[in-house]
């Protein structure tokens, strides 16, 4: 046996690195359902049904073309329950001269595999994931002599190097790079939001639930109401159902929310650009194409190529570059738990309540709801970044650690001291209120700051300006908050910082 491909769950593309140049009948190809992998963090069902049956799929698909495959699927008595004891066990059943491997997209597994060379005692060739647009180098050649990385101008290249949405002359379509301002409505019902794509579960997804439920019963979320796509056929049915039906929509109400509507016109494929079912290039290729003839206008378009070809590709590059003491950045200072509501959706606050329901039954919420609702409450009220970034990691059907963690320790927690982004991301009850209906049907008032029955966004946040003013008074884009707090009455201060400290003592009960 030539080499030993290992293939992960996050990899299923046919052509990925790994399988370059390969012999279909020297070569055997890996891939593995392992205990370690399922279980370090707490994933959501509907999470590992994906990706066990997307991997079992694919790994269908490369025996049908004439692949030698050993598949490990899942079962708590594998005695092997890590990659590396899977590929050990190959190695002595059959032998290799070598392990090859696309490079994955978390750092303890990548120093895990990094060793394996010493501990396995064959050769291991880790190859670049040529599947992003750009490689860890290019980023670093890119971020190299910056004072500051700001994903606008890393975006602005990206749009250059491959054309999309770019004039023959190398001017922005539209004249303008970004349209983010023309994103921002508020969405009251009309045009009715499509109705979200849905595959109905074949006989290996079916497999895979019953497994899922039987050995994953104490997980988060549910498996009611499955409906991910599990092949390329399927997800590439998903992209033109959301060019059709959502995108035409998407640019105006990208940061809406709705107390009774968990999708509204989000395209829902980052889980499978995440994991290779799409090819996020085709992805960004498919919606100018879309604005090309006509059927979508261009603040939509921009705004959700700007979100793969700019924000997906720019996160990736902050992670990579600086794992992995990155992820033990904590630069705000702080110590709290993570609230137990957090995994129950048992709270009094409304959008919380709605974010975390639908990320119980989803397995994802939009970004809007990640950042400005959940991802706000943990900012303002002081959760230690670690437990934030793994409820975040556990829970979403497209999260992985390399754009998990920069997300949420980055731009969520502003735990990297502005090292992602130049502001936190904090804000009030009344931009809630501005962005959703979630307000109107509330126990708690965001008209009211003080009062027992006050939105606690309110207090938390005139506390959390309070409490880090040496970190951001002299922040530029900060300084009217500073002004304003700065005016606000001694006694009205006095009392939003009591309503506040009593909210963080009381974190469990609101």
């Amino acid at each position: 046996m030539a080499n030993l491909i290992l293939i992960l769950g996050d990899q299923l593309t046919p052509d990925i690195s790994a399988l370059d140049g390969a012999d279909r009948n020297q070569d055997r190809v890996v891939m593995a359902e392992v205990h370690n992998e399922a279980s370090y963090t707490n994933h959501h069902k509907k999470k590992i049904v994906l990706l066990f049956s997307a991997m079992r799929h694919f790994a269908q698909g490369l025996e049908a073309d004439g692949w030698q495959i050993h598949y490990l699927t899942y079962h708590p008595d594998n005695e092997a329950r890590s990659l590396e004891a899977v590929i050990a066990g190959q190695l002595e059943l059959i032998g290799a001269d070598r392990i090859v491997t696309t490079e994955c997209g978390e750092w303890r597994l990548h120093d895990q595999i990094s060793q394996w060379h010493e501990r396995l005692g064959v050769p291991v060739e880790i190859r670049p994931d040529t599947r992003f647009i750009a490689s860890k180098q290019e980023f670093a050649d890119w971020a190299e002599g910056r004072k500051q990385l700001r994903m606008e101008f890393f975006y602005r290249e990206r749009r250059r190097k491959t054309g999309l949405m770019m004039t023959s002359e190398g001017k922005p379509e539209g004249g303008q790079w970004n349209f983010d301002t023309d994103n921002r409505r508020k969405w009251t019902g009309k045009p009715p939001a499509p109705a979200p794509f849905r595959i109905e579960p074949d006989e290996v997804t079916r497999a895979v639930i019953d497994l899922v439920e039987e050995h994953f019963a104490d997980h988060f979320g549910t498996l009611e109401d499955f409906h991910f796509a599990v092949t390329p056929e399927d997800a590439e049915q998903a992209l033109d159902y959301f060019i059709d039906f959502a995108l035409p929509c998407f640019g105006d109400y990208q940061d809406a929310m709705a107390d009774d509507e968990d999708w509204l016109f989000h395209s829902i494929l980052s889980p499978y650009i995440n994991c290779g079912l799409l090819d996020p290039l085709a992805v960004c290729e498919a919606a100018a194409r879309a604005w090309h003839a006509g059927r979508a206008p261009i603040n939509a378009v921009e705004g959700f190529i700007r979100q793969i070809l700019g924000w997906r590709e720019f996160v990736r590059g902050i992670y990579w570059m600086n794992m992995p003491a990155y992820a033990q950045e904590n630069r705000l200072g702080n110590t709290r738990a993570l609230p137990w509501f957090y995994w129950t959706g048992d709270t009094k606050m409304r959008c919380m309540h709605k974010a975390i329901d639908a990320t119980r039954r989803n397995a994802y919420a939009h970004h809007i709801q990640r950042l400005m609702v959940t991802g706000n409450f943990a900012l303002l009220a002081g959760v230690k970044p670690e437990e934030i970034c793994d409820w975040y990691l556990a829970v979403y059907a497209d999260a992985y650690d390399w754009v998990e963690l920069p997300n949420v320790l980055g731009m969520v927690m502003h735990a990297d001291g502005g090292y992602l982004g130049s502001k936190p991301y904090a804000a009030s009850g009344k931009y809630i209120q501005r962005m959703s209906d979630h307000c109107s049907n509330c126990h708690y008032k965001v008209n009211k700051s003080t009062e027992k029955d006050a939105c606690p966004f309110n207090a938390l946040y005139w506390h959390f300006i309070d409490c880090h003013r040496d970190e951001f008074s002299n922040n530029p884009r900060m300084g009217m908050m500073y002004r304003n707090w700065d005016r606000q009455d001694p006694a009205r201060k006095k009392a939003l910082l009591k309503r506040a400290d009593w909210l963080l003592d009381n974190l469990e009960s609101l």
